[in-house]
C-alpha cells in the first residue's frame, strides 16, 4: 500500500486494527490513532504496561494472534515483527483490507504537525531524541514524542501531547524513516550497520540522503560536519542545512570544560554565544548529541533557557550509560550499545569517570552484524581491562553464518566467553572487584546478567 493512501484511512470514525499493539512504538500510535477519534483494536503475544495502559484508555487488546482478531477493521497496521505469515496479516488479506506499516502510520500522522523533528543516525538517536524531548518540554511546547527507548522524565517512550511539534526517533533499518515527513531532519552520522539489509556503507549512504530529501524546501537539515560520512552522503543538498561539530559548523562548542568527568561548555550558533549548556552525562559523543539538539531546539525557536533547563536536567534515557546499582564496591551500568562505534564512544566517556578498571560485558546483536563487522568488533573490545563476551543475540536472524561469540574471544587476549547469561553474571561475580565500573552492554537481554549480579549483592 502506498504512502499517501494511507492518508485516507487515518480519519475520525475509521476502524483499524494494529497487529502488535504493545510494540515500543506501537503503543504510543494507538494512542495517538485513538485521540483522533478512530476506533483501535488490538493484539500482542503477551500482556504488559503498555497493553494495560490502552485497554485503560478503552481499547480492546487481544492477546495471542487469530484471524477472527481483524473481524470489523476497515484497516490493519502491523509492527515489523509481523510477517505476511502472521494469521492477522494473511486474514487482513483475505479480506481484501489494506494492509500498512507503522512507519507509514507514523509518517502520516507527522504531517498534521507544524513541526516535525525526525533524529536520524547510526548511533545516538535515542539519546538525542530524549535531549529534545527535555528541551521541548522545558519550553512548555507540549510536544507528541516517540523514543525507542524509555525517558524517565515521561515514564515511558512516548508522549501524546496537543502542541504543533511532532518529535521522532527515526530509524534507517528497512527504510522505516523514509516514510516520514520531516520539516527537520537531524542527521547524527552514518555508518555501515544493518547489513543484513543494506548492501554496504554506499547503500546506507544513500537511504540517509533519500531521507534528507524529504525535507521540505522551507525545512532544514541539521548535520554533523564532524563525520566525514554525513558530509559525503549530502554532498551537494540544495536544502537549507546547518552544521554542528564540537569545534567548527554553525553550531559549536566553546570554553568545553570537565568536571568529574562531565562536560560544561557554551553552545556558539552562526556565531553568536546561544546557551551554556551543563551536562549530567558523560562523554565527548554526548556533547554533540547536546549540540544537534541545541541547533534543533534553535531552528524551532526553543529559547536559550529551555536548552539550558531540558539539558541540565537530562540524566540518560533507559539503556543508555544508565547505572543499575553497586556490588561489593564496583559499579554496575548498563548500554544499548551494539556497534563498534557505539562501544568506542561509550568505552571512551567510561575512562573519563576514572574508574579503576573497566569491566565489559558484551553481547553482540545478530549474527550478521557480528560477521561483517568483525574485525572493528575485536579492535574496540580489546579496550577494556576485561572483556566477558555473551553468545551472540539472534534477534531476527538464523546462524546460518556459522559465526560465535566465542571467535571474538579467541581475537581479543584475557577476554572470557560465556555461553549462556547465567555463566556472565558468575564471571561477573568471579572478577569484580572493589573501584571496578561494570558495564553490561548491547540491545538484546545481557541487561538480565547485571541485574541478577545486583539481585545477589
Amino acid at each position: 500500500m502506498t504512502d499517501s493512501s494511507i492518508h485516507d484511512y487515518l480519519v475520525p470514525g475509521r476502524r483499524a486494527h494494529l497487529v502488535g499493539i504493545g510494540g515500543v512504538s506501537m503503543a504510543p500510535l494507538a494512542e495517538v490513532l485513538h485521540g483522533m477519534g478512530m476506533t483501535i483494536t488490538g493484539s500482542d503475544m503477551r500482556e504488559s504496561p503498555a497493553v494495560d495502559h490502552l485497554r485503560a484508555l478503552g481499547i480492546p487488546i487481544a492477546i495471542g494472534q487469530r484471524a477472527e482478531n481483524v473481524a470489523g477493521a476497515e484497516l490493519v497496521i502491523r509492527t515489523a515483527a509481523a510477517h505476511d505469515s502472521n494469521p492477522e496479516i494473511a486474514e487482513a488479506r483475505r479480506l481484501g483490507l489494506p494492509v500498512y506499516e507503522r512507519a507509514q502510520a507514523w509518517g502520516s500522522i507527522m504531517r498534521a504537525y507544524r513541526n516535525a523533528l525526525c533524529i536520524a543516525g547510526t548511533h545516538g538517536k535515542t539519546t538525542t531524541t530524549s535531549m529534545c524531548t527535555h528541551i521541548a518540554m522545558a519550553a512548555a511546547a507540549d510536544p507528541t514524542v516517540m523514543i525507542g527507548g524509555t525517558l524517565p522524565l515521561l515514564g515511558a517512550g512516548h508522549r501524546v501531547g496537543h502542541g504543533d511539534t511532532i518529535i521522532l526517533e527515526s530509524c534507517e533499518y528497512c527504510n522505516s524513516f523514509l516514510h516520514f515527513y520531516p520539516t527537520i531532519a537531524v542527521i547524527l552520522n552514518v555508518e555501515a550497520d544493518h547489513l543484513d539489509f543494506f548492501r554496504d556503507l554506499e547503500d546506507v549512504e544513500r537511504s540517509f540522503r533519500a531521507f534528507a530529501d524529504r525535507v521540505p524546501e522551507d525545512g532544514l537539515i541539521i548535520a554533523n560536519r564532524d563525520d566525514e560520512n554525513t558530509m559525503r552522503t549530502l554532498a551537494g543538498e540544495t536544502r537549507p542545512m546547518l552544521t554542528f561539530g564540537l569545534e567548527e559548523g554553525g553550531v559549536h562548542a566553546q570554553n568545553l570544560v570537565w568536571h568529574n568527568g562531565l562536560p560544561a561548555f557554551d553552545v556558539v550558533v552562526r556565531g553568536n554565544l546561544f546557551a551554556h549548556v551543563e551536562l549530567q552525562v558523560p562523554g565527548v559523543h554526548n556533547v554533540k548529541n547536546a549540540l544537534a539538539a541545541a541547533a534543533a531546539a534553535w531552528a524551532l525557536h526553543f529559547p536559550a533557557s529551555a536548552v539550558e533547563q531540558g539539558l541540565c536536567a537530562f540524566l540518560g534515557a533507559g539503556r543508555r550509560f544508565e547505572r543499575k546499582g553497586d556490588y561489593h564496591g564496583a559499579a554496575v551500568y548498563d548500554d544499548y550499545a551494539h556497534h563498534p562505534g557505539e562501544l568506542e564512544a561509550l568505552f571512551s566517556a567510561a575512562r573519563q569517570l576514572h574508574y579503576r578498571r573497566l569491566v565489559c560485558a558484551f553481547q553482540p546483536h545478530t549474527y550478521s552484524r557480528t560477521k561483517a563487522l568483525f574485525d572493528d568488533f575485536v579492535r574496540v573490545l580489546r579496550e577494556p581491562d576485561l572483556t566477558i563476551l555473551a553468545e551472540i543475540y539472534a534477534a531476527r536472524e538464523t546462524n546460518e553464518l556459522g559465526i560465535s561469540s566465542a571467535d571474538l574471544a579467541r581475537e581479543i587476549p584475557g577476554s572470557r566467553y560465556c555461553a549462556t547469561l547465567e555463566e556472565v553474571t558468575a564471571c561477573l561475580r568471579e572478577t569484580a572487584r572493589p573501584g571496578d565500573l561494570i558495564l553490561t552492554v548491547g540491545a538484546g537481554d545481557i541487561y538480565t546478567a547485571g541485574e541478577a549480579l545486583l539481585r545477589e549483592g
